[in-house]
């Protein structure tokens, strides 16, 4: 479960980008949060993955109350949060193989286990052809595959991508999406922050608005009628 409590976040010069807002995600759940630049969609991610610190207001996930985390705590905590960038941030002079590899190596897993799961990854991201190329020999949509299979190859509990399908063309943004569906399906929570209309209104999802720092309508998609959440006992198509 991930959860704002009367989250307020303030930046200097008395800019307000989260005011008071009360937000519940259930694990497992698929949500999108949108909203015009400027509106707190990027703040939430920020203080989700401890990058920033709530002004007021606590931010509650699994187990974890961020707002009495150590800094020490910092690096075990975020192995639970996958990240995809809408810049992809892959390691040029990494091949493809590599770049996932770091990201195992990076929280001390074994030769062996990264020898093992890399090619997995890569198989169910579609990659397994271009595991030795260079970001620069790959497609945007490709990049954005390899950013994912980084972000999900250490197994997080929750995945947050920020704007995955900025970059891309129509119909390689809706295979982004579809993986990303797939990654839900299989029992993860998926937060996707996204301005795209046309893939929000296709995948029926809940759709949680930001406007001014502020949660104006959280609102379940018609894929989520009849579908029983885990913190509640029946869905309703909008929710108060």
């Amino acid at each position: 479960m991930i959860e704002f409590r009367n989250v307020t976040k303030e930046y200097p010069g008395e800019v307000v980008a989260l005011n008071n807002i009360n937000l519940k995600i259930a694990d497992g759940e698929f949500v999108f949060i949108v909203g015009a630049s400027g509106a707190g969609k990027t703040t939430i991610t920020k203080l989700l993955l401890k990058e920033e610190e709530v002004t007021r207001g606590r931010i509650i996930v699994g187990n974890h109350d961020l707002s009495r985390m150590p800094a020490s705590r910092i690096p075990k905590y975020r192995r639970d949060l996958g990240y995809v960038f809408q810049d992809f941030r892959l390691l040029p002079n990494m091949t493809v193989f590599e770049n996932i590899a770091f990201a195992m190596r990076v929280i001390g897993e074994p030769g062996y286990k990264i020898r093992q799961m890399v090619p997995r990854i890569l198989q169910a991201t579609g990659m397994s052809a271009k595991m030795r190329a260079y970001p620069r020999e790959l497609s945007g949509g490709e990049q954005q595959r390899v950013a994912l299979a980084r972000a999900i190859v250490n197994n997080p509990k929750t995945l947050i991508a920020d704007e995955p399908t900025g970059n891309l063309d129509p119909k390689m943004s809706y295979e982004i999406m579809e993986l990303l569906e797939r990654i839900n399906n299989i029992g993860r929570t998926v937060i996707v922050i996204t301005h795209e209309k046309a893939l929000v209104d296709h995948f029926k999802k809940r759709v949680i608005t930001i406007k001014k720092g502020e949660i104006v309508s959280d609102e379940l998609g018609v894929g989520y009628l009849n579908k029983k959440r885990p913190d509640e006992p029946a869905v309703q198509n909008k929710r108060k």
